[in-house]
């Protein structure tokens, strides 16, 4: 007798099977592609919070309470949308004004540009909060700059104040002018800031950065900035970091040392990076209930890839960039190109409109440039990974259903996503702009960008203006 599995029917299947642990995919089969279904999730839209933003490129809360939204703006200032929903008149932080001679920040390529804001886990104790962006006056390297809130003016930080309470933390030399990652967040459990740094730019990763343990391109750093005062250092290495010990001056030992032990000296390494492998991190999301981290790492010509690390991770892990890009060869010649898997897979991956070299276009499931949001658990969705897409607007959803990994696409919309956060709620955001390469008039001149909320499409408040999306 023929048996024929309904969805329901294989739903019962699978709940007589124990869930399994998540888990990084160990064969490139496991690897969720377009096409996946997240179980429980929503049909979500996204509701307008606040329009008239200069190429929006990033999203934070204070977490202190106050319900604000803080907004990223590539041009070099950052906006406040209160809690009630309101766009503040005056920038919390402006950038284009510290300096006499003109602006902190280069933007005169669409990557390049304030990246983003970062709040220290007790900002509400101590002001602090952390900013990422290209330097004008460092010919576009990327500075990661510590300032401080006046108590009094909490919500507007002045020139003078800025001036007053910058403390460099980074200065990462960028030889080109595109790739230079920028994603920042403090890690949930363990208080430390991660920062993302692309592999540098031009294509094809030329310095080979992202396999090279010497520099900070290519990777994600992780430092404890929690350093006295009086301290000249601007941070300390997390005792923990994987290559803290492994360029440590030491005796050479030719005989009675295992292949393991050499294999962990790197005597050239940074003991900043945390993981490698990256091509451009620009933008990154824990899961604030777990610690997990999703790492959304824009893609060459033809794949985009998101990465999963569990909190548990002891750190160390190479992604692959540039010896391969997802699953795939890189270079990428055709469909069958046979090479070896370098490092850790992503959990997921999807194609952009031409597949490889010589394809024909996909009409469907492609994009161009994956920007994260955040971490999702709320509404039916535990754990759920939210991205989107700079070219094609489409809105992706990745998560672990008991088993293994799944992509789905959440919905199509009309937006050219740049990035995304959180609300201090634990609601997902995301922000768009009208800045594509060839179309890119400057920040200040390009069509203005939005904020958004994404919710259930069954709890869209009455009247509020939605994404329009393509079906």
């Amino acid at each position: 007798m023929k048996t024929i599995w309904t969805a329901a029917g294989l739903a019962v299947l699978l709940a007589g099977f124990p869930a399994l642990a998540q888990s990084v995919p160990q064969t490139p089969d496991q690897v969720a592609r377009p096409g996946g279904k997240i179980e429980g999730a929503p049909q979500l839209a996204l509701v307008k919070m606040a329009g008239g933003f200069n190429d929006p490129v990033g999203v934070a809360n204070a977490g202190d309470g106050s319900g604000r939204i803080f907004v990223v703006e590539r041009v070099g200032r950052i906006r406040v949308v209160t809690k009630d929903g309101n766009l503040q008149k005056e920038p919390f932080l402006d950038l284009t004004k510290l300096n006499p001679l003109g602006s902190e920040v280069q933007t005169g390529f669409v990557e390049q540009g304030l990246y983003a804001v970062a709040f220290h886990p007790e900002f509400k104790q101590n002001g602090h909060f952390f900013v990422h962006y290209a330097s004008l006056p460092f010919n576009g390297d990327g500075m990661i700059v510590r300032f401080t809130v006046d108590p009094k003016n909490p919500d507007v930080v002045t020139a003078e104040r800025a001036n007053q309470t910058a403390k460099v933390i980074m200065r990462i030399d960028q030889p080109w002018y595109n790739h230079n990652g920028g994603g920042m967040h403090f890690g949930p459990k363990d208080g430390y800031l991660y920062i993302g740094s692309g592999d540098g730019g031009w294509e094809g990763d030329p310095l080979d950065a992202g396999q090279d343990l010497s520099t900070w391109l290519g990777k994600v750093l992780r430092v404890d900035v929690n350093v006295p005062e009086d301290d000249p250092r601007p941070y300390r290495i997390p005792p923990d970091n994987p290559f803290n010990n492994a360029s440590k001056e030491r005796l050479m030992v030719l005989f009675g040392i295992s292949e393991a032990d050499f294999a962990k000296l790197e005597t050239h390494a940074k003991k900043e990076i945390w993981a490698y492998g990256l091509r451009n991190p620009y933008s990154m999301a824990f899961n604030q209930e777990t610690g997990d981290l999703f790492i959304a790492d824009v893609g060459q010509n033809h794949l985009e890839e998101i990465d999963w690390q569990p909190a548990k991770s002891q750190g160390g892990e190479n992604y692959g960039w540039d010896r391969n890009m997802g699953t795939k060869c890189h270079p990428m010649t055709g469909p069958d190109d046979k090479c070896p898997i370098v490092g850790v897979l992503p959990v997921a991956e999807y194609p952009h409109e031409v597949p490889y070299p010589g394809a024909q276009p996909l009409k469907d499931g492609w994009g161009c440039s994956v920007q994260g949001f955040g971490v999702a658990n709320y509404q039916g969705m535990k754990g759920v990974f939210l991205a989107g897409d700079w070219c094609s607007g489409r809105v992706w959803g990745v998560a672990w259903n008991g088993q293994k990994w799944q992509l789905q696409e959440m919905m199509q919309t009309n937006l050219q996503f740049t990035s995304g956060g959180l609300a201090e709620d634990g609601t997902v955001l995301a922000v768009n702009c009208e800045c594509f390469y060839l179309s890119d008039r400057g920040p200040l001149q390009n069509p203005p960008g939005s904020l958004w909320r994404i919710v259930p499409r069954d709890q869209v408040p009455q009247g509020a203006e939605v994404a329009r999306t393509v079906e």
